[in-house]
């Protein structure tokens, strides 16, 4: 009943449905091309390693995220999305002259400048929310964006992929761009009040090393990003086993899509749940719980079983998107908006770039030694760092008790 409280709350709030209508329409869109170009890419030159190079490219300006949240920053943050929204509609529309391997350039450049703007985008969007949205209703909306967005992973690829097949790339990059064009149009009727940014003295780095500083000196933030970065490390480490478990389970490579299906089921149920769980437990217990959840599932996948596997794949899913919740929640909540741009976008650097790392160093370790192996590992090292994050809360509850004005929530 509280759940369905909070989300019919989130929806009553006109500015929260619009930016959760833009989610919609994005993570559609973005869904969609990820991996139809993939399949683009695999069609004209053959080459798994090109086609793998496109969520690479993707990825690829995730570390630059300090200083491309600083961006957002420095202008108004809605004229800034509705504007980074219609230009990546028009930069996808160049999309259409690539008809042969010689033109991959072009889509590997899109698929770069994506990224990139994406960065700038969540930055921009994080700042937005925060003043747009009741601070006692943060962690619902973020819930529900992670309910919303995984749920556009379980339907916008089938779609993707089918639209490819008829109509070709060119066709599913049209439909992404129609898509910006649709989220441009619903932050153009967001009626959020913003101040002109003031310009503070210092240049471009300075004020980047500002929001840096902020985030890694806050005694909320660093461990949860820390735990976040971890978990994420750890997940990227356990996903490059994803073809061997299949393998170990008899299954052709395709079997993937349907685990990766059940882990999205357990996303979307998590998002759900995120709002109430994070208010009963705070930040850093509910972030440890959803580590713990996921070092569990991680481990069982060691297990050569088809049910065992699904049901990893669900507590997974319930898992990951915990200690995301709770990390960018307390960014939102804990940071001063004219910082909230450059930190956010830090934050997003420091928990996300080690999944790519992760990614690219299992595919490595994987070939060396069995998943009977690695799997248990990754799942007690996911445990460990639970633990560690478990008993700082309950530290931070103690300080607390003992000296009630001078100590931040857990």
């Amino acid at each position: 009943m509280t759940t369905s409280w909070s989300v019919v709350r989130v929806l009553r709030d006109r500015d929260a449905a619009l930016f959760l209508g833009g989610v919609v329409v994005s993570a559609f869109g973005t869904s969609s091309l990820w991996l139809a170009a993939g399949v683009w890419v695999k069609d004209l030159t053959g080459s798994d390693g090109l086609a793998a190079l496109c969520a690479l490219a993707m990825w690829a300006p995730t570390p630059a995220g300090p200083l491309l949240g600083a961006l957002a920053d420095r202008v108004r943050r809605r004229p800034l999305l509705v504007a980074s929204n219609l230009g990546l509609a028009a930069l996808l529309l160049t999309l259409f002259t690539v008809d042969s391997a010689g033109r991959l350039w072009l889509l590997f450049a899109v698929l770069f400048l994506y990224g990139a703007v994406g960065v700038v985008h969540d930055a921009a969007e994080s700042a937005l929310v925060a003043a747009a949205v009741a601070p006692d209703l943060l962690g619902d909306f973020n819930g529900l964006r992670t309910t919303l967005t995984e749920g556009m992973k379980l339907v916008a690829p089938l779609t993707g992929a089918g639209l490819y097949a008829v109509y070709g790339g060119p066709a599913v990059a049209c439909l992404d761009a129609v898509t910006f064009v649709l989220a441009a149009g619903l932050c153009a009727l967001l009626r959020v009040r913003e101040e002109r940014p003031v310009r503070s003295g210092g240049g471009w780095r300075r004020q980047t090393a500002r929001g840096v500083r902020h985030l890694w000196g806050h005694p909320v933030l660093r461990p949860l990003v820390v735990a976040g970065g971890t978990t994420m490390l750890l997940a990227g480490l356990a996903g490059s086993t994803v073809y061997a478990v299949v393998d170990r389970l008899g299954h052709s490579p395709a079997y993937a899509g349907v685990l990766y299906a059940f882990q999205g089921a357990g996303s979307v149920a998590a998002g759900l749940v995120s709002g109430p769980a994070l208010r009963r437990l705070g930040a850093r217990r509910f972030a440890a719980a959803g580590i713990a959840l996921t070092g569990i599932a991680v481990a069982s996948r060691a297990v050569p079983s088809d049910p065992v596997a699904l049901a990893a794949g669900v507590v997974s899913g319930l898992g990951l998107p915990c200690v995301l919740v709770a990390a960018f929640t307390a960014v939102q909540r804990e940071t001063p908006g004219p910082l909230l741009g450059r930190v956010t976008a830090t934050a997003g650097t420091l928990v996300f770039t080690p999944n790519v790392l992760g990614l690219a160093l299992g595919a490595g370790l994987v070939e060396l030694a069995g998943v009977g192996l690695l799997l248990p590992l990754y799942g007690a090292a996911s445990l460990a760092a639970a633990a560690a994050l478990a008993h700082r809360a309950e530290s931070a509850i103690r300080t607390a008790a003992r000296s009630p004005s001078d100590a931040s929530p857990a």
